[in-house]
């Protein structure tokens, strides 16, 4: 009886950890958004090529969501949360809904805080009544809004950055860190990581060339993303705490014009990940 009871014991733990280190590696559609202006049905076979079968999307690059979806199933890719714009966030909730309901997603998310010249505590509050508002109505139709992360955030404000202004502000909504754009508006991805380990569900794994000096502008050139693995970014060691803490889906996002060379070689170190 104890054998037994040892060998479930150790198969449980193996399979624990088996399912942790075998996470899936999403995309980000808008890494592909040239070659989706050229070719749609291509595209979406060449990330099935990749092996990827996750994706992070929104947008159906000029055809119907029905038809959209349908490519994505006939390659067996499923899309596991959408994105969505601070201003239909704030007029158009009823039309969010009803597009996280054709693609059946769980999670949405707003790429940015729409302002001119400096990001200031004004904005971000205004962003963060838009956000609790729309996330409380969101939750409530079974989907969890998050804000990704773009770099202005890290503004100083009080006694630490409108980031850290807005996490303690945020009573309906999440975050989906883009470890770019953390690391380019002067702060630690895995210090965020560590200090708000129940706030992130989702991120966008990006690396940063070397010698480039960030700001928190939320601006770059996009070339600047280079192959995972290669940058200055410490992204092993965010991925291994990211599972750690238990962010839900992590995607590739790749802007770069080298993005069909790029995206293989950065999967292929992501999967070396132990």
């Amino acid at each position: 009886m104890k054998t037994k009871f040892r060998y479930t014991l150790i198969f449980l733990i193996f399979f624990s950890f088996s399912n942790l280190f075998s996470q899936d590696i999403g995309i980000q559609l808008y890494s592909l958004r040239n070659q989706f202006n050229d070719n749609i049905e291509n595209t979406i076979k060449i990330i099935s090529d990749w092996g990827i079968s996750i994706v992070e999307g929104g947008d159906s690059y000029g055809i119907s969501d029905e038809n959209f979806i349908k490519l994505l199933d006939k390659y067996n890719i499923k899309t596991v949360a959408i994105g969505a714009s601070y201003d239909n966030l704030r007029d158009n909730i009823d039309d969010i809904i009803s597009e996280a309901q054709k693609y059946d997603v769980k999670y949405l998310m707003c790429g940015s805080i729409p302002h001119e010249g400096r990001f200031d505590v004004d904005k971000m509050n205004e962003a963060i009544k838009i956000f609790n508002t729309a996330g409380k109505i969101l939750n409530q139709n079974g989907i969890t809004l998050t804000y990704h992360i773009h770099g202005y955030e890290f503004t100083k404000y009080k006694e630490g950055t409108l980031f850290d202004h807005m996490v303690e502000n945020s009573k309906y909504f999440l975050f989906e860190m883009d470890v770019f754009w953390v690391q380019h508006g002067g702060a630690d991805p895995i210090d965020l990581l560590n200090k708000y380990p129940d706030k992130f569900v989702m991120m966008h794994l990006k690396d940063m060339k070397k010698g480039l000096v960030g700001n928190n502008s939320g601006s770059e050139d996009v070339e600047a993303n280079v192959t995972i693995g290669t940058g200055q970014i410490e992204i092993e060691k965010i991925v291994k705490r990211a599972r750690e803490i238990g962010v839900k889906y992590m995607f590739i996002e790749d802007e770069s014009s080298r993005v069909l060379s790029q995206v293989p070689l950065s999967l292929k170190f992501l999967k070396n990940i132990k």
